[in-house]
């Protein structure tokens, strides 16, 4: 890669320093100026957190901070000093999700380093806007990176809990990053040295730390970015002695960014060598679970690196070629045969750096359809020479058991529905809500279908599955691997709208009787299929075909159909019960008629999510929906002149199935 100079302000993108033979991974930040001296040693009194009411990820320096002041919205806290017990917000950053089983991968893998939002002012639970890194395609990622931290915010960042939520639910781990930036963005070695300090029985404790975020939040790991230059030997051994520490203190993933060697510099490799084999793999056995090489890889450095891996009995898998996508996305040109040859499995997995190119990259006026169909191109269809990541990548999914619903809801929308019924027109992303969606995208059995999240007409949530273009030939829209019960029929409930549309839904090929066909409110209809026991595994296809092709739903090119709902159960299945326990923890008026409250509740057995709606005189209104019992509503409006705003709290199950509200009142 050609190096860059540093502009005047850096963009929030990769830092290629000039004058360096090789590419850093760094983080700027819009609007602040890079720092070209180190940073002055911190004081001894350390800034308290007094910003945004609402709570935010959270971030940390090792133990000192900067000098000076932070800037406004800015915390700088020192991880040695943090107690979770005593973090106010750490219920709102917590995931609630356990990690989902899927089939191991036997191939080529991908990482995803991402970052969502900058370091600072990212909101613990959503936000009112639309335009959002609303990642789908979990299926294709085999872990991603909470990518993020800067010299002049915090280096340490902790992923958000919506994003870990949504990425569990699909069986993908998620990292935190650790970022020591080189000193052109601010890095001073004194954080270098203060992350790997000993105490004085010879432990680690900042690693001992990093494992009690990881552990208090639920995520999965960190990712080790050390690229801060003027270390020695020494200081290299004791990050080795630090990432051996980090490991054997919680079952926690680690990744090692190939930066620092082992003489204590800064020397991106872009491969496995002598250099930096021993902060993956020493004598001892492993170190880090996984290497990202950098950007600069070759065909034979690519190989090299792979036997070296068999040699140490690794998994070269276990290797992360860089691929830097921050500037143009699907027109980056990769050398995928240095990747895989004549091999379909690959010399090494894949790292992408900075994915959300097809949302960061997107025209003002876009809506969220354009960035789902930026998605599709750059994971299955491809574009231009780029080939789509599902054509060198295993699609690898949880499989579905009852009791499972989906709204095909993607975590973010222009309005918010709840069977059938739009409560709220403002546009809204948490992706602590995104239903697990389909794996692939989209086989059809047709020549003319075409298939989408559509977001003009969601059921439940922000989005629903539309399919156009359906003929009079059978159309053939697969879903999801269903692994089913051995004993007991098994019921999948298909809630859709389009008239004149013949539906069939199908598992292994074995197509059931359909029975129903009645209204489920306003223009959606729902059937039911019986599964009779003894069906066994299979995927879930529906089967589409225009009845009529003169109806008034269908344009010339084709019947519109759409599928709100779609619902798994088994016998037996029953809603979850209320909350118990809501409350409103603090409250601050932003107005005459206005405040934003922190809400807190006990969780609700089988709880999927919680809707949060306020109870107005002239209708509900929703104020959010959150996978965690803690939520920031940001704005509730006194409506009708009450003297008490009703709050409600409804636990939403596995199935959609709905529990009686909470209710709880905020006095005006």
């Amino acid at each position: 890669m050609i190096p860059r100079p540093i502009p005047p302000i850096p963009p929030s993108r990769r830092a290629v320093l000039a004058g360096v033979p090789a590419a850093a991974l760094a983080t700027a930040v819009p609007g602040r100026a890079a720092s070209a001296a180190p940073i002055p040693t911190a004081p001894t009194e350390r800034a308290e957190r007094t910003d945004a009411f609402g709570p935010q990820a959270a971030y940390w320096f090792p133990e000192s901070v900067p000098d000076g002041e932070p800037d406004p919205g800015v915390v700088w806290r020192s991880l040695l000093d943090y107690v979770p017990e005593d973090d106010p917000d750490l219920p709102y950053n917590t995931s609630t999700v356990p990690l989902a089983d899927r089939p191991p991968s036997t191939g080529a893998r991908v990482q995803s380093l991402v970052s969502f939002t900058p370091t600072s002012g990212n909101p613990s639970q959503g936000a009112p806007d639309a335009r959002y890194y609303a990642f789908t395609d979990w299926a294709l990622v085999e872990e991603l990176v909470f990518w993020g931290g800067s010299s002049f915010e915090g280096l340490i960042l902790a992923p958000n809990a919506p994003v870990v939520d949504a990425a569990h639910r699909n069986g993908v781990p998620v990292l935190g990053t650790v970022f020591l930036p080189p000193a052109a963005y601010g890095g001073d070695l004194r954080w270098t040295r203060e992350l790997v300090q000993r105490d004085a029985m010879g432990g680690y404790p900042v690693a001992d730390k990093l494992a009690e975020v990881a552990t208090a939040y639920g995520f999965d790991g960190w990712f080790i970015n050390a690229e801060t230059g003027g270390g020695d030997r020494a200081l290299a051994e004791d990050m080795r002695g630090f990432l051996k520490h980090l490991r054997a203190a919680a079952p926690l993933r680690i990744t090692w960014y190939d930066s620092m060697t082992v003489d204590g510099g800064i020397d991106w490799r872009n491969r496995l060598d002598d250099a930096n084999e021993p902060f993956f793999h020493d004598a001892d056995g492993p170190v880090a679970h996984t290497m990202f090489l950098n950007f600069d890889w070759t065909a034979r450095g690519l190989a090299d690196s792979a036997e070296r891996a068999r040699g140490l009995g690794r998994d070269p898998y276990e290797l992360w070629a860089g691929v830097d996508l921050e500037a143009n996305g699907t027109g980056t040109r990769v050398d995928w045969d240095a990747l895989f040859g004549a091999d379909p499995d690959g010399k090494v997995s894949i790292g992408f750096y900075r994915p959300e190119w097809t949302h960061t990259s997107l025209p003002e006026d876009a809506g969220p359809e354009e960035f789902h169909r930026r998605e599709q191109r750059m994971w299955h269809t491809g574009e231009g020479v780029w080939p789509g990541v599902s054509a060198h990548v295993d699609t690898r999914a949880p499989e579905i058991a009852p009791p499972f619903a989906t709204a095909f809801n993607t975590g973010h929308g222009l309005r918010y529905a709840v069977e059938g019924s739009v409560l709220s027109e403002g546009e809204w992303s948490h992706l602590g809500v995104q239903d697990v969606l389909p794996p692939r995208r989209w086989p059809t059995g047709g020549d003319t279908a075409r298939v989408e999240f559509d977001f003009a007409e969601p059921y439940h949530g922000g989005s629903c599955l539309k399919v156009s273009g359906i003929g009079t030939e059978p159309t053939d829209v697969e879903l999801y691997p269903l692994a089913l019960p051995d004993t007991g029929p098994v019921t999948v409930e298909l809630v859709y709208r389009g008239a004149g549309v013949a539906v069939d839904a199908g598992i292994g090929g074995r197509w059931p009787d359909a029975r129903g066909g009645e209204g489920a409110g306003g223009p959606w209809r729902r059937t039911r299929v019986r599964i009779p026991e003894g069906t066994g595994p299979g995927t879930l296809t529906l089967r589409l075909r225009a009845e009529d092709p003169g109806n008034a739903d269908t344009p010339d090119d084709g019947a519109v159909w759409r599928l709100g709902l779609l619902c798994i159960t088994g016998d037996g299945a029953a809603p979850p019960p209320p909350p118990t326990d809501a409350r409103v923890e603090d409250a601050r008026a932003t107005g005459e008629d206005a405040a934003e409250l922190r809400l807190r509740w006990n969780p609700a057995r089988g709880a999927r999510h919680y809707e949060l709606l306020h109870a107005a005189p002239e209708g509900p209104v929703l104020l959010g929906a959150t996978a965690t019992p803690a939520f920031h509503v940001r704005e509730l409006r006194r409506r009708g002149g009450e003297r008490y705003a009703r709050l409600e709290i409804t636990a939403v199950g596995h199935d959609y199935g709905r529990s009686a509200a909470a209710v709880l009142r905020h006095r005006w």
